[in-house]
């Protein structure tokens, strides 16, 4: 049995009985069986399912956004846009896919050859609960444009929003078996994984289960992307406009509550701007509605789950007690739901937990150093690699600092986000692979060489006239 819970109130929403062993061999086979025949549909035309799913994303948008709202909280406005990114990521697909999977032709002197992109299969996709239509919708495009099929696991918390995904892809004419949301315990993941009809495996989530599931999908032999945690640095030089960078980076860090992956955490600041940028901070978090997620105004609503939001409180203690100072903020909110109160801790040092930790939550930690070197190297001091930001007006040098920085990508003067036109993805412990752009689309194919050689008459093909 899952139950929901609403985060907002702490109060059950619904409960849903777990697909048994019969239900979940059914969907591998309906799957599998569905792929090979998806996989002779020419791009062009898989491309119109990616349209009608956009479509049905925006026909539904209230309804689903409200959906996400209730399972795990996020403030109703950003749900719409959660919603809205995933129609617009379906219709970039769905533009150029035809031209990311075609035939890339080989110079060569002895045959004209190709290099060809052909599906792998059925890819399971397991999912996280901060995002649960985009995480799902940002691997689903690409990949049914490939040619493969899918089944998603989706995080347990968001149950309402599993199913919902499901019945979009119904709704927009997915043929049937090709998709299929499994009620599961994480414990039958590991049988699946190894199962002959699962071609490769994704997951967006934490290190620690990432590791977990590389395991099992590397005994099994299998394809992997991974998009696991992060710790992203925000760095503030001295030269920066300090007013529009604080005013980003608010925004870069409590979005979702700060329940992201890319939310800036650790803010790098030069010592000699530092007092007026955490001002400058400070004046920008007071700003932010702390509510009811459902209205509109609301900027800050509940974490998703109580135990997220107590582990979290403990990395603050922590920190208060290893010399960090509280600027505001640190502690629980009263009353019902899992509110935490957006915090600044000042005065970071590396040796403390919300720098060394991924703070998965309404915190941001302030860290002051004496010059862009030192920013770099204690942006660089962290297991993870994700994304960074970097503010300067001096762009040359931006250039040049972004290529030292050790992340997945790296955002000039703005925030670190997902955008269906360039790749996404970290290093180190954040995990390997891409999603979105190109480089997405071309994870879950198998990169083909085609050698055409010249062709050959009978008369030469047996050594020439009788």
């Amino acid at each position: 049995m899952i139950v929901s819970i609403n985060p907002a109130n702490d109060r059950e929403l619904a409960r849903y009985d777990l697909h048994d062993d019969a239900y979940v061999d059914q969907a591998l086979s309906a799957a599998a069986k569905a792929q090979a025949g998806w996989r002779r549909v020419p791009v062009a035309e898989r491309c119109t399912l990616l349209y009608a799913m956009a479509r049905v994303l925006r026909s539904g948008k209230s309804r689903y956004a409200a959906m996400i709202t209730r399972e795990m909280g996020k403030p109703i406005v950003e749900a719409e846009a959660e919603v809205e990114k995933c129609a617009y990521n379906c219709d970039f697909y769905a533009e150029n896919a035809p031209k990311y999977l075609a035939d890339e032709p080989v110079a060569s002197n002895a045959a004209e050859s190709v290099i060809a992109f052909d599906p792998l299969g059925v890819v399971l996709a397991i999912m996280p609960w901060n995002y649960p239509f985009w995480q799902f919708f940002r691997f689903a495009a690409p990949a049914f444009a490939a040619g493969n099929g899918a089944i998603l696991k989706h995080a347990n918390n968001v149950p309402e929003c599993a199913l919902a995904i499901e019945e979009v892809m119904r709704e927009a004419g997915c043929p049937e078996g090709l998709f299929a949301t499994l009620l599961i315990e994480p414990s039958k993941v590991a049988g699946i994984i190894a199962d002959d009809r699962i071609a490769a495996v994704t997951l967006t989530g934490s290190t620690e289960v990432g590791a977990i599931v590389a395991a099992q999908a590397g005994k099994a032999l299998k394809k992997q992307v991974l998009e696991l945690g992060g710790s992203d640095p925000f760095i503030v030089l001295g030269d920066a406009d300090l007013e529009e960078a604080a005013k980003i980076a608010v925004k870069a860090r409590y979005i979702n509550v700060g329940q992201s992956c890319v939310n800036a955490k650790r803010f790098i600041v030069e010592e000699t701007i530092a007092d007026r940028f955490v001002e400058l901070f400070l004046q920008e978090v007071a700003k932010l509605k702390i509510g009811d997620p459902m209205e509109r105004e609301t900027n800050i609503g509940p974490m998703a789950r109580e135990n997220l939001m107590t582990g979290l409180h403990k990395q603050v203690e922590r920190s208060l007690s290893a010399g960090a100072i509280l600027r505001v903020g640190g502690a629980p909110l009263e009353g019902d739901g899992f509110y935490y109160s957006p915090t600044v801790l000042d005065h970071v040092r590396p040796d403390m937990a919300a720098f060394c930790e991924e703070t998965f939550g309404p915190v941001a930690a302030i860290i002051r150093v004496k010059d862009a070197k030192e920013a770099v190297a204690l942006a660089n001091q962290t297991e993870f690699g994700l994304g960074a930001a970097l503010w300067t007006s001096d762009l040359k040098r931006a250039r040049s600092l972004a290529h030292d920085i050790e992340a997945g990508a790296v955002f000039i003067n703005g925030m670190v986000a997902s955008d269906p036109r360039y790749p996404f993805g970290g290093i180190k412990r954040s995990g390997y692979g891409r999603e979105l752009g190109v480089y997405g689309i071309r994870e879950f194919v198998n990169i083909k060489t085609v050698w055409i050689g010249a062709a050959q008459t009978p008369a030469t093909a047996h050594g020439g006239a009788r």
